[in-house]
């Protein structure tokens, strides 16, 4: 290829104002795509509104009992954000490695950094949307009382920002393993899926085997369930944890691992263009 023909890289500043400006662009495709609004954006809405209308009844004692609908809710959130960076970025990278659209972007000075800053930034944003939802769903719906104090509230931002990073790093790194864009929900889907039903998003984590929170516990999905009970539960729930506690300081330490984990290999696996 001669110097006519090759591509010239944009300088960092350039690099992060065009990556801005193509989160809009990436809203924009998130939303027309139907499908995926359904099963990523609303789902976790609709699940609650099932868990939340066949489960009826209190769970706890005295002055911490709450409803059922606020017991499934932090599972649900974390469901959300699962779905948001895991599922969905994984599934809509796939597809456009498949369809050409990664292929002509490689072929631009555009650089991966421009493309993944307005990746996550539909991240954030669609999983913001998804979650306010979710909660106003709750409050207007089932009456569920949300925290009213700083401190929990402090935990839910820490938690969600914590675990989205790592659950899209995570989905980039994920991208790389279907062969093709059709297969792409038939390899992803169950993954997601099972990890839900393993780590306390839809069933009691304390109800699970031990053998089966053990295998939880290696995913970063199990964490974020776990510290989003925190800050949406009464503190006496954390007593029904495995050990006894919130634990904060394990997920910290579980989540920014699986980042660096996600990190580095979303930078090892992602090309352009699939290497056979």
């Amino acid at each position: 290829m001669n110097a006519a023909s090759t591509p010239v890289a944009f300088g960092p500043s350039r690099t992060v104002r065009l990556g801005i400006r193509r989160i809009g662009f990436e809203l924009r495709q998130y939303f027309r795509a139907s499908d995926q609004v359904f099963f990523t954006f609303l789902f976790p809405t609709l699940m609650y509104l099932i868990f939340a209308t066949i489960f009826t009844g209190d769970v706890g004692e005295g002055a911490d009992k709450i409803s059922m609908a606020t017991y499934y809710l932090p599972g649900l959130v974390a469901g959300g954000i699962f779905l948001s960076g895991m599922q969905g970025l994984s599934i809509e990278i796939a597809v456009e490695k498949s369809d050409g659209t990664l292929k002509r972007l490689g072929s631009t000075p555009i650089s991966p950094v421009t493309y993944f800053i307005g990746k996550i930034g539909e991240v954030f944003v669609t999983a913001i949307l998804q979650i306010a939802l979710l909660l106003i769903v709750a409050v207007v719906l089932y009456g569920v009382e949300l925290p009213s104090d700083a401190d929990a509230w402090g935990r839910f931002a820490w938690v969600f920002v914590l675990g989205l990073l790592t659950c899209t790093m995570l989905g980039i790194a994920l991208s790389a393993l279907p062969r093709s864009g059709k297969t792409a929900s038939a390899v992803v889907i169950p993954v997601v899926l099972l990890l839900q039903f393993i780590s306390g998003v839809y069933i009691a984590f304390s109800s699970l085997p031990e053998w089966l929170q053990n295998v939880a516990s290696a995913f970063p999905l199990k964490w974020i369930a776990q510290g989003m009970r925190s800050a949406i539960l009464p503190d006496s729930f954390g007593a029904a944890e495995p050990n006894g506690g919130w634990e904060l300081g394990l997920v910290a330490i579980a989540l920014a691992a699986w980042l660096v984990a996600g990190i580095i290999l979303s930078r090892a696996t992602f090309r352009w263009i699939r290497r056979d």
